[in-house]
């Protein structure tokens, strides 16, 4: 029986959500890069990122190649960097009301004082 698309559509965010995840992919929006670029980048253990990119790796959202001693990641599709230019799209528009919502609060405050 075939996965419905909403639970795989779940499941695909639940992929995404851990923030080394979410990190490597913003990074990788620039462009490929080596492993020891990221490491220095995200500042996490050797084998945390590596069982993250074999994850991202898995599924398909990311590719790696070897250069030499060196593997380089990139983004498996231009999809992946629309995705989260729109996420961040989202979540400024999200604070920008909250912001909004907390300056009303204040002068609301300041005029019952």
């Amino acid at each position: 029986m075939p996965v419905p698309l909403y639970q795989a559509k779940a499941e695909f965010f639940r992929m995404l959500g851990h923030p080394v995840r979410i990190r490597v992919l913003e990074m990788l929006q620039r462009g490929p890069m080596p492993v020891r670029a990221l490491l220095a980048a995200i500042e996490v253990e050797p084998s945390a990122l590596s069982q993250q990119l074999a994850l991202l790796r898995r599924s398909g959202i990311v590719t790696s190649t070897r250069k030499g001693s060196t593997v380089v990641y990139e983004l498996a599709g231009g999809d992946v960097a629309e995705l989260m230019r729109a996420a961040r799209r989202i979540l400024t528009e999200m604070l920008a009301g909250r912001n909004e919502l907390l300056a009303e609060l204040r002068e609301a405050e300041v005029t019952t004082s």
